[in-house]
């Protein structure tokens, strides 16, 4: 019997890929059998009905892939390989008939959040060690209305449930997104909102929370403090006050209280360069460990442009562990049998590398 500690992977939206590279993950297991298989002691907190579509998609003869209903979360422990376990937490009502690939349904929103909550809930409550939550659409989440409808994503929905099972307010339970690599890490300052409304959250406070949220989650992840670039808002960083005064009144204010208090923040760097300069070179070498990016898009690109494979977004500053694939629903290919499993593969190793 596995001695690892358990984690569940929430399916996400159904009508998109997350069932099937779920599937596949498991798939992959069976056929390339390790000392230390990717999912093991991993169960899907979801649908069986759904769960088992995916099974049929990726295994079709039923010949190296089996769903196994489970009672509770530590029955994933005694399972082998070939073996899915399923742990019913939300139904889709309308049964797989209603089920569309590629289409946003509202019910679909509903199961995915439902499915998210659940995971969280067992999480806060220490019944699992982390969480991995296949992408959900955040179109589907909102249109299947309260209350799902008040959160953008993953990460407004966690961090809505961290705060409410601590009893603090939303503010009291601060959050950052993370992208990572095998080749670079960046955090954000802002996540999803309007770019007019990510430039005014460039603010003191939220730059030196963001810093010390980074310099926390990665000293743990990294055995040592890390160096963390900090990417100017304007372009060359503002070039002394030409281009804008926000890295002088704003970001650098906030990086030297950053390094009265330890942290190792390196910059205003403009924003340009400083991915390259943080990528991790063939030696191993890199000058940054991680980047701090003022918004979505200026510290997602890089990321996502190196590719979508091996990408895990990671939520950092929550009182649970909690990775997912970088990439979204993929509509466009949902139920066809092609999704990539690499990037939910490397989501689980990673959520395995936070747990403390």
């Amino acid at each position: 019997m596995s001695t690892l500690p358990i984690i569940a992977i929430t399916p996400g939206d159904p009508c998109g890929i997350g069932p099937e590279i779920i599937a596949k993950a498991f798939l992959n297991d069976a056929l390339s059998p390790q000392d230390r298989p990717v999912t093991q002691a991993c169960f899907v907190a979801g649908d069986v009905q759904v769960m088992q579509r995916a099974v049929n998609l990726v295994d079709p003869q039923s010949q190296r892939l089996r769903l196994q209903v489970i009672e509770n979360p530590a029955q994933a422990l005694k399972q082998p390989l070939g073996v899915m376990p399923v742990l019913q937490v939300a139904n889709f009502n309308s049964g797989l008939t209603g089920l569309t690939y590629g289409s946003v349904q509202a019910e679909a929103g509903r199961f995915a959040g439902q499915c998210v909550v659940w995971a969280a809930q067992a999480a806060l409550r220490q019944e699992i060690a982390a969480m991995v939550t296949a992408p959900l659409h955040k179109e589907a989440l909102c249109a299947s209305g309260a209350p799902f409808n008040q959160f953008p994503g993953h990460t407004e929905l966690l961090q809505f449930e961290a705060a409410s099972h601590a009893g603090v307010s939303l503010k009291d339970m601060p959050v950052r997104m993370m992208l990572a690599n095998d080749e670079l890490r960046t955090v954000l300052v802002s996540i999803h909102v309007s770019l007019r409304q990510a430039l005014e959250a460039v603010t003191y406070d939220n730059v030196l929370e963001s810093l010390r949220i980074t310099h926390q989650s990665l000293s743990l992840l990294l055995g040592h403090a890390p160096k963390i670039g900090v990417a100017g808002l304007n372009p060359h960083a503002g070039e002394g006050g030409m281009f804008g005064r926000e890295e002088i009144d704003i970001i650098e204010p906030a990086m030297a209280q950053a390094r009265t208090e330890g942290i190792l923040a390196m910059g205003p760097c403009a924003p340009d360069t400083v991915f390259m300069r943080a990528r991790q070179k063939l030696a191993g070498v890199s000058e940054f460990d991680v980047v701090l990016a003022m918004y979505h898009d200026q510290g997602l690109i890089p990321v996502k442009y190196m590719g979508l494979e091996q990408g895990v977004n990671v939520t950092l500053g929550l009182p649970l562990v909690r990775t997912s694939p970088d990439h979204g629903t993929a509509f466009d290919i949902a139920g066809q049998g092609l999704a990539d499993p690499s990037s939910m593969v490397a989501a689980i190793r990673m959520a395995r590398q936070l747990i403390p």
